[in-house]
């Protein structure tokens, strides 16, 4: 009877050997799941109310200090007027630190490719670099700021 059982037991005990590789997220299903709601599909944004990310947020990530910034703004969230892409947004993004590191790295390789060919991918260790330092909504507006007056931002 045992003998009988065994095979089925291994197969009950592979995704804890797998660690759950059947249930791993990929970006674009983090970003459908947390992201699309404001941002839309595709990262089209919403005019007047979130801005798009499509071909923007892989040119930000272009340098190390845009690759911080778009971490920062996961992780913290961003409040107050921004300029994106020819327009004014005024509003309010709440932070996404309660996903792991692994998943908002996913995240933000998946918005960083979308439309901007060659975009660099992120890593858990750059987010979790960028997770060992919290900032304020100043802080994070102010490093806006910084990266605009370096190279405008799209």
């Amino acid at each position: 009877m045992i003998r009988r059982l065994l095979p089925f037991a291994s197969l009950l005990a592979l995704p804890l050997l797998t660690g759950g590789l059947a249930h791993a997220e990929d970006g674009a299903a983090i970003y459908n799941a947390n992201c699309s709601v404001c941002h839309q599909a595709g990262g089209a944004g919403s005019p007047g109310q979130f801005p798009p990310l499509a071909g923007r947020i892989g040119k930000i990530a272009a340098t190390p200090e845009g690759k911080t910034y778009v971490a920062d703004v996961l992780l913290n969230g961003v409040h107050g007027t921004i300029e994106a892409g020819g327009a004014s947004y005024m509003g309010f993004m709440p932070s996404f630190k309660a996903l792991t590191d692994d998943q908002l790295a996913m995240v933000l390789t998946y918005i960083s490719s979308l439309n901007s060919p060659g975009a660099p991918a992120f890593t858990a260790d750059e987010v979790k670099t960028a997770r060992a330092a919290p900032k304020k909504a100043k802080e994070i507006l102010a490093e806006r700021k910084a990266l605009n007056d370096a190279h405008p931002l799209p």
